[in-house]
């Protein structure tokens, strides 16, 4: 009896110490995508990352979140929501790859099955605060005067950025506007990003 006590015991003792330094709940696997993490939190039950491909055969989906690919069951009950429409499973094909999306389910991370996957739509930027290529040509010709600030993050600006702008990744604008924006409040600021998001 004694020797059964002593192996659980040794049992409990390794998997509390790979629990520790593996950075992972015992149980709990990554459900979000880092870059993600800028506006969300990680929440139970679901899954917050990039679509990477659909299998009607199987009514499965897989979900990229960084460090791993989740794989998603449906059934006929799956809700898929695009902005302010909402249809039914025959719809999850119609998801391109790479579009972020948010997965909630039922069951358990082992084996989840897709209640609701609402699809990110992009952001709506009012016209009069938009401004084409070819005016910022002209602003440059014309010598006039503006920041530009580049919003990606900071190692896509490593990889290249439009010469002259300054590294402004979002999650970190609070703390970089002070410094790289200027202190008149009417200067002409320009923001790009790597695209509609």
């Amino acid at each position: 009896m004694k020797k059964v006590v002593l192996v659980s015991t040794l049992t409990a003792v390794v998997v509390l110490i790979l629990a520790t330094f593996s950075g992972n709940a015992i149980a709990g696997k990554p459900n979000i995508m880092e870059s993600c993490k800028i506006c969300h939190k990680e929440a139970p039950a679901s899954v917050r990352g990039k679509m990477v491909s659909v299998s009607e055969a199987f009514k499965s989906f897989n979900v990229n979140v960084g460090p791993i690919v989740w794989i998603v069951k449906y059934n006929d009950s799956l809700k898929v929501k695009e902005g302010t429409k909402v249809s039914g499973p025959e719809t999850i094909k119609a998801i391109r790859k790479g579009d972020d999306i948010l997965v909630t389910y039922s069951g358990n991370e082992d084996n989840p099955i897709a209640t609701h996957v609402a699809v990110k739509q992009p952001y709506k930027i009012p016209a009069e605060q938009q401004i084409s290529l070819e005016e910022v040509k002209k602003l440059i010709a014309g010598g006039t005067s503006f920041t530009l600030a580049d919003s990606r993050p900071p190692a896509m600006y490593a990889e290249g950025h439009i010469p002259g702008a300054v590294s402004m990744p979002y999650p970190k604008f609070a703390d970089l506007a002070p410094k790289l924006l200027p202190n008149d409040k009417s200067a002409l600021v320009i923001f790009y990003c790597a695209g509609e998001t």
